[in-house]
């Protein structure tokens, strides 16, 4: 049988200038744990090597117990300095399927666009835009961490147990953009404008900031 093309096979420069090419992307610049993630893996695998019988008999129960304290106290420490490893949260953040949708616009990006669409009048795409603005904005400072497929209450359930003060107005915000988004109901300026409040408002805050 004759191909109608001769297929293109890369000698082994060309084909290491690709890869090189390729790795060079942003995206596996971020994708690429930091050392602070290395060192947290790695003392996992140790305390999980040291409660082997293997591990646990090269040191006695005393100074095992001394050794997992010290490296404990050290790791709250560096928690409480550098905050928690990123793992893979920081890749899927990047590319989270937001409220059934896969979507990659900053926050900043989704109100520009939800301001646009409320400029031309169209309110049920401002609506549903600001709130997955919301949404976005939460997940960029690392504020909420949703499970796949979570859906606008559940968003707004997590987002309330950083702003328990709000718990109210986020909800009928998540009713706003369920109730546009999925039963094609129309919104309204005012309805914009409440959702474009609480975001704007909760943009500004911080968690500390919330009465206990």
């Amino acid at each position: 049988m004759t191909l109608p093309f001769e297929p293109f096979v890369p000698d082994g420069d060309e084909a290491r200038r690709w890869a090189e090419q390729e790795l060079a992307e942003p995206r596996y610049d971020e994708a690429r744990p930091t050392w602070f993630d290395l060192l947290a893996r790695d003392v996992v695998r140790y305390l999980n090597d040291l409660f082997t019988p293997e591990g646990g008999g090269q040191v006695g129960p005393l100074a095992l117990v001394i050794v997992c304290i010290v490296i404990v106290a050290a790791l709250i420490a560096a928690l409480i300095v550098w905050g928690r490893p990123r793992g893979s949260r920081a890749v899927r953040a990047a590319g989270l399927d937001l409220l059934g949708e896969r979507d990659d616009r900053t926050a900043a990006q989704l109100r520009a666009d939800a301001e646009r669409a409320a400029r031309s009048g169209d309110w049920d795409a401002a609506t549903i835009l600001r709130f997955r603005a919301l949404a976005r904005h939460m997940l960029e400072r690392d504020l909420i961490d949703p499970a796949p497929g979570a859906t606008a209450q559940a968003i707004a359930r997590d987002i309330a147990h950083v702003f328990s003060d709000e718990t109210t107005a986020l909800q009928a915000a998540a009713a706003s953009f369920d109730d546009v988004r999925y039963l094609e109901h129309p919104s309204s300026p005012e309805r914009y404008r409440t959702l474009s409040e609480i975001d704007d408002r909760l943009a500004s805050r911080h968690p500390e900031a919330v009465p206990a």
